[in-house]
Order: C-alpha cells, then structure tokens, then sequence
C-alpha cells in the first residue's frame, strides 16, 4: 500500500481557479429570492433520494468545460460527472504507453522524470506523479501561434522534498496533454549527492536553476537553500518541497500559482499566461510585512518550520475582495490527521490571516493547530443502537486536499477534496460538499455531501428539536470528533451537551451562542445517507476559526419508542461459535443505556473480554442479558452465546516449491501464478535450489495466488524464508486480506526510507509491527510471526524481535484471498522464496528455532 510521503512523507495536489466567488452581502450566497426561477428548479424534493456513483481520485482539482465537471488528481486518476453526484473516472492510471492523459507517460514526462518521479527512490517500483491542476488559460500561446488552451500543473516528487512541478497542454480537456517544461525544482545540494535506492545526482546544476542564472532570471546561487553540511543539503525548513502546484486569476486578471507542502511552506510566484512560465522574482526581498520573497522560489504566504500544510488553493471572491487561502494540515493516511484550513488577504500574494487575525506563515516552531479556521477534521455522526439507518454512522476520516469550485449560473460554491472513512482503512473517495459564506464573509462547509439541495428560506419552527451535534475544534489529531446530543429550544436556549443560545437571522442564517462562544453561519435541509431522509442542519464558524455543526434528529419519539427501537437493533451476530472478545454496546440511541450481565462471566466477562477453555475442552455455553433504560422504561433482551475451546497448533499448508506450487498437506490446491498485482495474470515462476530442496523464484513481475480461507481464525502461523534479491519499501512476500481495506502483509524491506522487516495490517487503523531489523538481500532468513487473538509476535532467525498487542483480526469472517510477493499496489517482490508453512494456532519460541535451523 503505497503511503504518500508528505513531511515524513509527501502528498499532493489541489487547485485550479476558474472563475470568481461572488458573494452578496448582508445577504448569503445562494441565497435566491422567493420568485426565482433558478432556484425553483434547484429545489430538491422530499424523499428524492440522491443517486451517488463513486469514484476515487485523490487530491481533485476542479475545472468545468461546457455542462461537464472535470477532477483531475494524484495518480493520474481523472473523473467526470455532470452533476457532482454520479461520478465516471476516465484515465488509465499509470499505463504506459497509450495514457489517457500523457500518451507516452515514461517518454512526455522525461524531462521531470529526470529529477524525479519514475522507479525511484521512495517512489521505486512505481510512478510519483502527484497533484494536477488543470486550468483553461485563453491566453495560453500554442505551438502552431493559436491562442488557448487547457494546462495540466503536475508534480512529480521522488522523496518528501526532492520534486518538480512541470506542465503539458492540451486543446482537449480530457487530453491527451503534450509536456512543455519543468518549471520548479526543489530538494537539491550543493555539492553531489544521491538518495537511497537512487541514481540521481541531486546536485543543485541538475536542475535548470544554473541556466536562469545565465539568462538573467535568477541573479546568483542562494547561499541560504542549503544547509551548512558536507554535501550542502536542501534547507526544507526554509524552502517548499515542489509539489501541490494551484493556479489562479485575481481581481486585474493577473495569474499567480501558490504551490508547497510542509517543511519550508506554502509559496507564490506571479505567472507569464502567454507562456505558463513562472515571473521568477530574480532578487531577494521582503514583503511590506515581513515576508520572505525569495529569488526562485517566490513569497512565502503560509506554514514553514517543518509544520504541516500542504495543498494550497487561493480563491478570489469579487464580491467582498478577498482572497481565501485553503491549505490543509497533518498526514492524509487513515492513522492521519488531515484537516482542512483557510486563511483570508486583501491581497493575491498575502498577508494571509485567519478569523483571530493570525498570520498563515508560522512564528516559528509552534503549535500550529490554533492557526487557520477549521473548516473540517475527523468526524462521524454516530448510529448508535435503535437510530435509524445501518452501519456506524456518517462520517470522514483525513478529509483534504481541496479545491474550489464557484458556479455563477446558481450562486453555489463547492468544496472538492478526498476522504477516508471510518472502519474503513485506507480506501478513499472524492467528496462535494456545497460551502455557504457567514455574515462575518467566512466560508463554512456543509455538514453533508452534495446532494443537489439549495440553500432556502427555513421556517423557525422547523428549527426546534433535537440535534446530533459536532465541534470540529482547532485540534490536529486522528482522534475522531464524534456527535454529542443537543436541543435547540423554543425558547431559543441551547441544551443537553453544550448550553447557549441560538436564533434565526434573515431567512436562513444561523447564530449560536455556545458556552459563550459566538458561532455564525446557515441553516440548511440536506438529505442524511445513514437514515436515507432530509433533515435539517447547520454549519456555523466561530470567532476563532472552529466550525461546529448540527443535524436534526427525527421528531415524535417516545421513550418508549426510543427502547423499543434499541432493542429490536441491538445484536450481537453470529453467537454460536464465538472465539473473539465480544463488542457488548453500552450507548443507545439518544442517551439510552445497555448494561449486561453474563452467565458465566470468567468466560465472557461484562465488557465482553472472552477466555476460551484449554485445547481438548468442551465448548461453553453463556446467556449474556442486556438491560436497555432510557429514563424510566426499562426492557432486557437475551443471547445465548457459544464459546469455543482454543485450536491446538496444527499444520493445515505448506508449500516446499519442488518445482511445483503444490499444498504437501493435501488441505488445500496448489497456488497459481499471477502477474505482478494479486488480481491479474501473466507471470512467471521458476526453481532453483533452497533452502531445502527448490525454492521458488520470484522475478520482480509475478506472484502466487495462495487458495482462498487458508486462515480462518484469530490465532494463527505463519513460516518461511526468504532470500531477497532487492528490497523495495511496502513490497509484500506474504499477504492476505479480507477485502482492500482489511488485510496483513509481510514487508520485507519496511517502509520506505526504514528497510526494518515489518507486518502491516490494514483495519479500523493501521497496525505495524515493526521489527527494527534489516534484511540483508542475496542471503537466506527465516521469518515467522504468530497472532493470537490481537497479540502479533515476530521472530527472524528463531529470535523474537517485535511483541505488541492490538493487532487487526482481518481473517474471522471468512472469505479471504491469500498471495506471496504481490498484493493490490505495489511493486512485486524479487528473490527467492522456500518452505512456506501455515499453522492454525499459535507456534511456540521452540517450535520457531526448530524451523529456523535448517540453514544453507
């Protein structure tokens, strides 16, 4: 699974401007008077269930051509819809040749791949072409003299700080885009220098930097991009990484593109728009401010000192002169902390600042969670038991990355941006959500995803009930922002969870006074997935920068009918062979409690801790009651629960590769050859001696598809050797998983950048048992690991090496797939591979040195 490396690691896009936000005030944008024929046609229906079609495209710039919407994004990933609801991706990925986007990727992007991006590095195995932005640049001077244009502002990135930005153009928005130049490097030394699994000379005359000094552009070599070591390494505190590129227009029509991520910060450069080239400043200097403007890479606007922040994207609203800065802080992985910002200038190139009038470039190594208004982090609108609806509720995780889009035909602003989910691991989605604009001209974001709805006068009577209620803080964390219950009173008094007031100002506008604080923004009907209805919202921004929002809870329920709901949804699943702890819920819809009492309770305790008997051992049968109470109605609701004896350690596959992929235990058939992903075919595997006998021989493009369900259990072994030939970061040698989401893999070379043999387990969050041991290539090691109910210990060589509790238990529900050397996404493994065995239960230490000792 490739992670993006954004400070410790990198990640991408986000831009694109097309047109200006126009915002009326006093009144709302979007707000349209009773008359209008727009909005009559707009109004979506009550119980019009919106028709959502998914597509995944990771850091979407957004562009519209015609009737048509366009995102473009890392990857090279690109979709199209004509709605914003039902979404059809267009590209092709990496393919090359015969690209969707780029033709002849490996031969159109040369240039960049030079200096980054192709096979290597932290990108080895695979591409890094991150973050396009596509614009239409009327003014754009084509190769033949015709004027237009549509222009793709790529990244291509090979480590957290050595990258470029280039651009190619097409008279086609779907392409294929022709390479022009490479406008911006980043990473380089002073002196030579390469990076790991790399055979790029990063020294600084490598990039086209000594030619705009010939030419005038640049004056002279900046002492101050490198540090004072032996080679001279790039100064990334200071500078920008050169990635993220977003373009946009001001107020005179002048084009700017912002781009950086982490360490140094977020820079701006004015750009020529008969060339796309940039308008490099040439000299040194300083804003009327404080800023730094620098030669090359142009004025600092945002972030700095290794901090966070990443996916600029500037937007120019006519209507009250402003400029807003969207920039999006933490790491976008599923244990990350992505959430998104803005900031607010007068000015294209700054100072930008936020509601509480602090600068976006830091003021030195800071916390930096209290800059920026929050506009969203980690959230979930929770379905408790007897809410209405399936699953865990509504919600995001790492939400980033955004770009902006303003239609003048309907008045509505759009934020874009991809998002994970919870308990969903790593997988992403494009997301829409409509953006309204305060009172106080600050954007806030609407609590659910598009789904055609605008913004409408809204009676105060529709107002009063209760909500589900959201504070998104000013926090950085991968710690999920759950609901808490709130009533907004007739009375205009906010209770329950946070006390305070609210009212309704003009026909939509929101005001809430929470616990002193002062939130202002719009309420707003939109329709909620989990209980497939409208209801109604709100979306609020404080003083401060934090948003808060609201979603109505169905109206009329008793307390009898609360319990009622609660008991008829609670369960526990399949409770007839039971060898994992118990989830025994104690939270209810709207404040209803479940205790529990359990029969025998040294086999299922009252929190659902289970002790299976001893192998040989009967199973045990255990009646747990559940007591629900919502003030004074109390019902209980009973299970019987059958818990199984522990598995005696058993050898159910080994594969000794005699020329062969055949099972010796006959349990299981033979594995077949794939090519190099889990799920294709086209490989090869051949044999040559092991470690014992043959051994098989993987060649960097194939793998084996193991028979499915070969584990079962949450106690389980695995053993064999290997003999790497190369070790490449997120390269599996044995896999299995659940679905995309739900998986274990055996990383030979570890993570980019550590090489340390770690198994990592995709779930709810990423687990990595890491063993701080490096393999050496073209030598044999014994490996195995253990996993017993959640507890993952790791031995090379017969020796321990990792212990830790807390691991995913992916492979208790059945139907899993199993592979060696490749999985979904990353580069195969190549080397040898021998005596592959798979034991239920667990192994002991002893049992482990036994296998290691046969050696060569």
């Amino acid at each position: 699974m490739m992670k993006k490396y954004t400070g410790k690691v990198t990640v991408i896009i986000l831009a694109l401007v097309l047109t200006t936000l126009a915002l009326p005030f006093p009144l709302l944008a979007n707000e349209k008077e009773a008359g209008d024929n727009q909005q009559k046609q707009d109004i979506t229906k009550e119980g019009e269930r919106p028709d959502f079609k998914e597509v995944s495209v990771h850091d979407p710039s957004i562009i519209k051509e015609g009737n048509m919407y366009y995102v473009f994004g890392t990857h090279i990933e690109a979709a199209k819809s004509s709605d914003l609801i039902q979404w059809d991706s267009f590209a092709n990925g990496y393919t090359t040749p015969n690209n969707t986007l780029y033709g002849d990727l490996s031969e159109n992007l040369s240039e960049s791949f030079k200096w980054a991006g192709e096979d290597d590095s932290d990108s080895k195995g695979g591409f890094a072409v991150w973050a396009p932005e596509a614009i239409w640049n009327e003014s754009y001077v084509n190769e033949d003299g015709s004027k237009g244009a549509y222009m793709i502002y790529y990244s291509a990135s090979s480590t957290y700080i050595r990258s470029a930005i280039g651009f190619a153009v097409s008279k086609n928005i779907e392409g294929p885009y022709e390479y022009v130049d490479t406008i911006i490097y980043s990473g380089f030394t002073k002196e030579d220098a390469k990076d790991g699994n790399s055979h790029i000379n990063k020294q600084w005359k490598n990039t086209h930097i000594d030619e705009l000094i010939e030419d005038g552009k640049v004056e002279e070599l900046n002492p101050n991009w490198f540090r004072d070591d032996k080679v001279g390494s790039y100064n990334n505190t200071m500078y920008p990484n050169a990635i993220d590129a977003a373009l946009f227009y001001d107020e005179n029509g002048r084009l700017w593109m912002t781009y950086g991520s982490w360490s140094g910060g977020i820079f701006l450069l004015e750009m020529d728009q008969e060339t796309g080239q940039p308008i490099y400043p040439g000299e040194d200097g300083e804003t009327p401010d404080g800023r730094m403007i620098d030669r090359y890479f142009g004025t600092k606007i945002s972030g700095g000192y290794g901090k966070s922040g990443e996916g600029p994207y500037i937007v120019y609203n006519e209507e009250n002169n402003y400029y807003y800065l969207y920039v999006t802080y933490g790491w976008l992985g599923a244990d990350g902390e992505y959430n998104m910002r803005v900031f607010r200038s007068e000015n294209p190139d700054g100072p930008y600042l936020d509601a509480d009038g602090q600068n976006a470039i830091l003021p030195g190594d800071v916390d930096h969670s209290p800059y920026g208004n929050k506009l969203m982090g980690h959230f979930l609108f929770e379905r408790k038991v007897g809410d209405p609806g399936s699953g865990v509720g509504y919600g995001y995780i790492s939400p980033g990355h955004n770009s902006v889009y303003f239609e003048e035909e309907t008045g509505k602003h759009f934020l874009v941006f991809h998002s994970r989910f919870p308990e969903r691991g790593d997988s992403h989605e494009l997301r829409i959500h409509q953006m309204f604009f305060n009172e106080d001209g600050w954007p806030v974001v609407a609590p659910y995803r598009y789904g055609g709805e605008t913004l409408e006068k809204v009676d105060r009577k529709d107002l009063v009930g209760d909500y589900q209620y959201i504070n998104h803080d000013l926090d950085i964390t991968n710690d999920i922002h759950k609901d808490v219950h709130i009533t907004l009173n007739k009375n205009n008094k906010i209770t329950g969870a946070v006390n305070g007031k609210w009212k309704k100002t003009g026909h939509n506008q929101a005001e809430l006074n929470v616990d002193g604080e002062i939130y202002k923004g719009v309420f707003v009907r939109q329709y909620d997935p989990v209980s497939e209805h409208y209801v109604m919202t709100f979306t609020a921004s404080s003083e401060n920068g934090k948003s808060i929002w609201g979603s109505k809870r169905e109206e009329g329920k008793s307390d009898e009918d609360i319990v009622k709901d609660v008991e008829g949804d609670l369960s526990l699943g399949d409770t007839n062979n039971v060898y994992t702890d118990l989830i025994l819920p104690t939270d209810g819809a709207r404040g209803t409690t479940i205790s529990w009492n359990s029969s025998h309770p040294e086999v299922i305790s009252e929190k659902g801790e289970v002790t299976r008997p001893e192998s040989g051992k009967p199973s045990v049968e255990v009646t747990l009651t559940a007591t629900i109470v919502k003030n004074n109605v109390i019902t209980e609701k009973k299970f019987t629960v059958t818990v199984l004896p522990k598995s005696e350690k058993q050898l159910v596959a080994k594969y000794s590769f005699e020329d062969n992929l055949v099972d010796n235990t006959g349990n299981f058939s033979e594995g077949k050859i794939t090519g190099n992903r889990i799920d294709n075919t086209g490989g090869e595997i051949s044999f040559k001696n092991g470690i014992k006998g043959k051994a098989a021989v993987f060649n960097g493009q194939s793998g084996v598809k193991l028979p499915d369900n070969l584990i079962s259990e949450s106690s389980y072994s695995v053993s064999f050797w290997l003999n790497p030939k190369k070790l490449t970061g997120h390269t599996t040698s044995f896999f299995g998983a659940k679905d995309s989401n739900n998986w274990v893999s055996l990383i030979p070379g570890g993570f980019p950048g550590d090489n340390q043999v770690v198994v990592w387990s995709g779930g709810s969050v990423f687990k990595d048992a890491k063993s701080e041991v490096k393999l050496q290539t073209d030598k044999w090691s014994h490996i195995a690991f253990t996993v017993d109910e959640g507890d993952i210990v790791v031995y090379i060589n017969g020796e321990e090496v990792v212990k830790q509790s807390g691991f995913n238990d992916v492979f208790t529900s059945g139907n899993s797939q199993f592979s060696l050397g490749v999985n979904w996404w990353d580069a195969p493994y190549q080397g040898l591979m021998d005596e592959l065995e798979v034991y239920h239960g667990v192994l002991s230490d002893e049992d482990v040195k036994e296998l290691a000792k046969t050696t060569k």
